[in-house]
């Protein structure tokens, strides 16, 4: 199955550092790269607080989603790795805001981690499915 890389504006370019595409289409299937705090709009890492992080990653993955021709009501998987497992509740409470309080929600994985090369503290990656 031939598979095809999706730039996403201003975020493609700020991650460029890496050896990676953010967003990579096979098939029916779209697979967004883990994501970091990183602004959509200008590309700069975002620092603060652990819902600070998870709404501005979020935003990125809204970012990756409109590039890809779909929305969050198309993610079937959802990765989130945190460098603290009690931060747990808080990224909860972000999660459900995001999907609605109610669901339905797309299957997650919760990964507690050691640390990343820089300052954050929440990635997070998916899976889309974008056929009928």
């Amino acid at each position: 199955m031939p598979k095809q890389a999706i730039a996403v504006p201003v975020l493609s370019e700020a991650l460029k550092f890496a050896p990676l595409e953010l967003v990579t289409r096979a098939g029916d299937y779209v697979y967004i790269s883990g994501l970091p705090p990183y602004s959509p709009e200008t590309g700069e890492l975002v620092s603060g607080d652990v819902p600070t992080q998870v709404k501005t990653s979020l935003a990125a993955l809204d970012a990756c989603l409109a590039a890809a021709g779909a929305t969050k009501d198309d993610i079937v998987n959802v990765r989130i790795y945190s460098t603290n497992s009690g931060w747990f509740a808080a990224i909860n409470e972000v999660y459900r805001e995001y999907f609605g309080a109610d669901g339905p929600f797309p299957s997650r994985t919760f990964v507690p981690v050691a640390s990343w090369f820089t300052n954050f503290d929440i990635e997070i990656d998916c899976v889309v499915y974008l056929g009928d």
